[in-house]
């Protein structure tokens, strides 16, 4: 069983089990989370697909950490004119497990 999930913005395929990393979600370690934005769910070979979301469906899961991803080096360079940048980003992200699929 599988579905298909709107999160912060992004499209996932998640699973019940499944652990995640996805954009900071608000709330503390430990807590629990619903997402009702689900555009498909496949419950062993039966389809639902949502006009846009799935009525009656909802994920739920729970915040495991806060972490924060690989560094992104941005490089700017403009040649013969002395022009150098170097900037870095680490993005803030959540890591969570999918408990259920409803």
């Amino acid at each position: 069983m599988y579905a298909i999930v709107e999160i912060k913005g992004q499209q996932l395929k998640v699973s019940n089990g499944q652990e995640l990393f996805v954009n900071r979600l608000d709330g503390d370690v430990g807590s629990s989370v619903n997402f009702d934005k689900v555009l498909l769910v496949n419950n062993g070979g039966a389809i639902r697909v949502g006009t846009p979301t799935v009525s009656g469906s909802s994920v739920s899961g729970t915040i495991v950490d806060h972490v924060k991803g690989d560094k992104v080096i941005v490089f700017k360079k403009k040649r013969r004119k002395g022009f150098k940048v170097k900037k870095g980003h680490r993005q803030a992200l959540t890591k969570i497990k999918i408990d259920s699929i409803i």
